[in-house]
């Protein structure tokens, strides 16, 4: 095994001592929990560990709730609370049984219940290493459609009251995702960051799986990061035999059919013989998969325990019985375990293992059964969740910076703790996902709002103590269709700015209104140049009557730093008519930084140029659609559903070859609006200032009259030479080199030649070549693709009419306001850079679309002592640092991660690393204690001891922190994460 001297914890001792901070709790009372609890193993054996298990979605076929109390049995017979209750009971009855628990958002809920004897009881059993938590965070997050601060984020949530409950035993050793639908290579970087000691998970494509079957390579060294160096995010990862299900023949739950072990010599139907035979045989021949004299099978399945005699009474009988085998030779030994002990096992074995540099995407269960369409199903429960998010950090930020006063103030109580509690399920595997019955998605919206309204007064709360302006204020949800009752109806009101980013951020803002000449004025009094503009056609139709502007106020606002300000907006006495869009198409406009060009014939855009580095490339858009399959093919009876990609064709049908056009151009934006059917138009739109073309697009309801599926695309073609090579992020932070019909460990013999090739993104893809680079930043998680030389193709919008028989039971046709479908809107926006150059504009433009600056309105007349601009920082932190995490942990102390987001290669200025001084970090806040955390936050950076694990890759070692001279200053490297918690006080 290799010994990594930890230079850190030197200097993290140091650092505590110097600073006085208090870090460490008190010291708990000796318990036997983690590995000092596993049971013996026999070294000349193959040792069966059995692991019990139940699989308890937040959120599926019924909504969390329901799950919880075991409501709406008739749509799935589950109930947490009483599956909890059993085995708890069944534990107590015997002290070689385990138990393993996983999602926290139920756990949390149960646990507040019960009464003293019973938190008693369960404490020992934790504290004993017979109930043990794996995974940890609130649910068990999807890998494909979330991003990585909101999984970060849920984490640490779930983990925090594990560690607040139980102290050091209830810290998770292993990660454990038994039922997502692919993997992605940032979570097991987060993972290993949060102290994991190895992670498994359930489903791993079929053709992989067959390959690491036969080479007895089921168990890896993930490599999760090109950036940091090994072995800080390495993650031991193995994949689990049966998915996360009992061999066959072994499941004894009250939901199965499987016969119960009948040990009475005296019965016709004893069967103790043939169980024994058979179970050894299962085990011997699961061993062939593996390297080691370890074996686990997962005892239990989704809701399962909720009679958890039935479970332990057989399982009690199948050890007793298969052990009692040993006598005659035999050399099976099974036992009651967990997922750490049977890495603890695989630990002691000192192999060298195979490492992984890549990710588990796509997923397929079969040759036509690509779990690729989840990548884009509920495309606006997508977007509500990402801002969602991005409300989240201002929420916690405010919190942080107004002080107590934010939580109770002027507008009456709010805080944090709802939405965060509403984003973490909405982490779940099958919530932002897509993958849920239509009701539960509507449930999921619902706890949105109300940390939304949460929220809200917090912020209102806190942005009066820091403006010192009580005024009432007002949030406009539904600015994208122009509707705003505070901007509607007032001739004079204020625009209160606020931005999240630890940078200036300029942002364009269009207001509706009905008034058609505005000034506005910046907090000096300078007038800000704004334009007015009709609401266009498409608008109107999607708003219906929620709104009554005829107009919109378009201006482009700036915020300093973790701050805000404040603008004043005015109706002029003297009204002009907007100048209204014309009908045609320009041959092109430009900014001082792009240009592109249209054809006027067609009114799609040919061609896109970066006006500073001279690069011009072809550039032709449009909208298409895939016949979704119905399942009645030769090939497959597979159908597209909320999980499946399966089109009928590899050629999708264009929507329209052409587009009826109108053009506006003013001094603050340029516009093209293109209308290619009554369901789907966009606004191709250019604002003064953007290095960055905005593509707006609208698509829905889409037309089903026909009986046909469809699952919409935007492609861009383009002259790039691409070589069949394109590029996504992983859960929105790093970048993973793709590659049409391709795998990197094993040989692809692709079935689907467009579903097998779709990746997930979250919030970029990009292809190039040696000249120019592409790149498309998202507003949601989507799926794309490139699937010819030059070419990006990105999902927007499905419905279909069939369920793809993966359990949810319902085609995936969402309804809409007015049960005619779903219309969405949304944005992409396109930068044309030399590939060199290319981190330096998608990074920061990626974070400001996932941290959008808080609109706030209000009316009335100013106080004369109003505060109309602040930032919460000294100063801008430099380009490559981003501020992750500001918020409250307790009384006297706030959460702090800041990051390094560029990766190792990708810049040349901006990939280096960067020092941070925390004591010049703040402007209202004075710095006082410091004391570095995991990732996770759930254990001293000092005290993260993971295990070691030889690779074929070689040995390294966490190298010594670069620049950390001071215990105040911190040095970023590449993709690196540091997190702190901080005694702060009032300036």
């Amino acid at each position: 095994m290799a010994v990594c001297v930890d230079v850190l914890a030197v200097v993290l001792l140091l650092r505590v001592a110097v600073l006085g901070f208090p870090a460490r709790p008190p010291p708990q009372a000796e318990s036997s929990c983690g590995y000092k609890s596993c049971p013996a193993t026999q070294p000349s054996m193959l040792n069966v560990h059995l692991v019990p298990h139940t699989h308890d979605d937040v959120g599926w076929l019924k909504t969390v709730d329901q799950y919880y109390y075991g409501d709406r049995n008739d749509i799935q017979h589950a109930g947490v609370q009483y599956i909890l209750d059993s085995v708890l009971e069944q534990l107590l009855a015997d002290p070689t049984r385990r138990f393993i628990y996983v999602e926290t958002a139920f756990f949390f809920r149960w646990w507040r219940q019960q009464d003293s004897a019973t938190r008693k009881a369960v404490t020992m059993l934790v504290n004993e290493g017979r109930l043990e938590f794996v995974n940890g965070g609130w649910c068990m997050s999807d890998e494909a459609t979330t991003h990585y601060s909101a999984v970060i984020d849920q984490m640490t949530l779930g983990l925090r009251f594990l560690n607040d409950t139980f102290g050091a035993c209830g810290r998770p050793r292993v990660a454990w995702h038994i039922d997502p639908f692919g993997h992605a290579r940032e979570h097991a970087s987060m993972f290993a960051q949060m102290g994991y000691d190895g992670f498994f998970f359930g489903r791993l494509d079929y053709q992989d799986k067959a390959r690491r079957i036969r080479d007895k390579d089921m168990e890896m060294v993930w490599r999760a990061s090109e950036s940091l160096t090994p072995p800080t995010a390495d993650l031991f990862t193995g994949v689990l035999p049966n998915g996360y299900n009992p061999p066959a023949g072994f499941c004894w739950d009250q939901s199965c059919n499987d016969p119960p072990i009948r040990d009475d010599p005296n019965l016709e139907d004893y069967n103790v013989d043939n169980v024994v035979k058979r179970f050894i045989e299962i085990a011997n021949d699961q061993a062939k998969m593996y390297r080691t004299n370890h074996i686990i099978m997962t005892m239990g399945s989704d809701f399962q325990y909720e009679n958890a005699n039935l479970w332990y009474k057989n399982m009690d009988k199948l050890i007793r019985y298969v052990n009692a085998k040993q006598s005659q030779g035999s050399k099976v030994n099974v036992l009651y375990s967990t997922p750490s002990c049977y890495l603890q096992g695989l630990h002691q074995a000192n192999l060298t293992w195979s490492v992984k540099m890549d990710d588990f995407f796509p997923y397929a269960d079969g040759p036509h059964d690509f779990w690729t369409g989840y990548f884009t199903s509920r495309p606006a429960l997508k977007r509500y969740e990402r801002l969602s998010n991005s409300l989240l950090q201002v929420c916690n930020q405010l919190e942080v910076l107004g002080g107590p006063n934010s939580r109770k103030g002027p507008y009456g109580e709010g805080d944090s703790d709802t939405l965060q509690e509403a984003m973490s399920v909405a982490q779940h595997h099958d919530a932002v996902s897509g993958t849920e019955k239509q009701h539960v998605a509507n449930d999921y919206a619902k706890r949105l709002a109300r940390g939304w309204a949460h929220c809200e007064t917090l912020v209102s709360n806190a942005l009066a103590t820091l403006s010192s302006w009580e005024a009432p204020r007002e949030y406009c949800l539904s600015l994208n269709i122009s509707v705003c009752p505070a901007t509607e109806n007032s001739y004079k009101f204020f625009l209160t700015v606020y931005n999240p980013l630890s940078r200036m951020v300029s942002w364009p803002v269009r207001l509706p209104v009905n008034g058609s000449d505005y000034m506005v004025l910046q907090p000096h009094g300078q007038v800000l140049d704004s334009q007015v503009i009709p609401v266009s056609k498409a608008t109107r139709k999607i708003r219906g009557d929620r709104g009554y502007a005829v107009n919109e106020l378009v201006f482009r606002v700036q915020a300093p730093p973790v701050g805000f300000r404040t603008y004043v907006v005015s109706q002029m006495s003297r009204q002009h008519p907007p100048v209204a869009p014309q009908p045609g198409t320009p041959l092109s406009m430009e900014n001082q930084f792009i240009r592109v060009t249209f054809d006027p014939d067609t009114g799609l855009m040919n061609s896109l140029t970066n006006l500073e580095t001279k690069q011009k490339i072809q550039l032709m858009q449009n909208f298409y659609w895939y016949n979704a399959s119905d399942g009645n093919s030769a090939d497959s009876n597979q159908p597209s559903g909320a999980y499946i990609f399966r089109p009928n064709s590899s050629t999708p049908i264009i929507v329209s070859q052409t587009a009826k056009t109108y053009t506006l151009k003013n001094s603050v934006v340029q516009e093209v609006q293109q209308e290619f059917s009554p369901w789907v138009s966009q606004v191709v739109r250019l604002y003064w200032g953007s290095r960055e073309l905005e593509l707006e697009w609208t698509v829905g309801p889409i037309p089903v009259e026909d009986s046909l599926g469809k699952e919409v695309i935007t492609r861009l073609d383009t002259n790039i030479n691409s070589s069949g090579y394109f590029y996504t992020d992983s859960n929105g932070r790093e970048m993973l080199e793709r590659r049409k019909d391709f795998r990197p460990t094993w040989d692809l013999k692709q079935s689907e030649p467009v579903a097998g090739n779709y990746y997930p993104i979250n919030s970029r893809i990009y292809i190039k070549d040696k000249v120019n680079q592409l790149t498309a930043v998202t507003d949601r998680s989507q799926g794309a693709s490139s699937l010819q030389d030059g070419s990006l193709e990105i999902m927007l919008h499905r419905r279909l009419l069939y369920d793809d028989v993966r359990g949810v039971g319902e085609p995936l046709s969402e309804p809409g306001d007015d049960n005619k479908g779903l219309v969405v809107r949304g944005r992409l926006l396109l930068a044309l850079t030399p590939p060199k150059d290319a981190a330096d504009i998608h990074r920061p433009l990626a974070e400001a679309l996932v941290l959008e600056p808080l609109l706030a309105f209000q009316t009335g007349e100013l106080h004369p002592n109003t505060i109309l601009e602040f930032s919460g920082l000294q100063a801008s932190l430099p380009p490559a640092v981003h501020l992750l995490t500001l918020s409250q942990w307790d009384q006297e102390s706030v959460l702090l991660r800041l990051e390094h987001q560029f990766q190792v290669t990708e810049s040349p200025t901006n990939s280096q690393p960067v020092t941070v001084n925390l004591k010049k970090l703040f402007s209202t806040l004075e710095v006082v204690g410091v004391s570095e955390m995991n990732l996770s936050a759930n254990q001293w950076k000092d005290e993260m001891n993971r295990f070691d694990w030889k690779t074929s890759g070689g040995e390294q070692c966490p190298p010594r922190r670069l620049g950390d001279t001071s215990p105040w200053e911190i040095t970023l490297k590449p993709m690196e994460i540091q997190t702190f918690l901080l005694r702060v006080r009032q300036r």
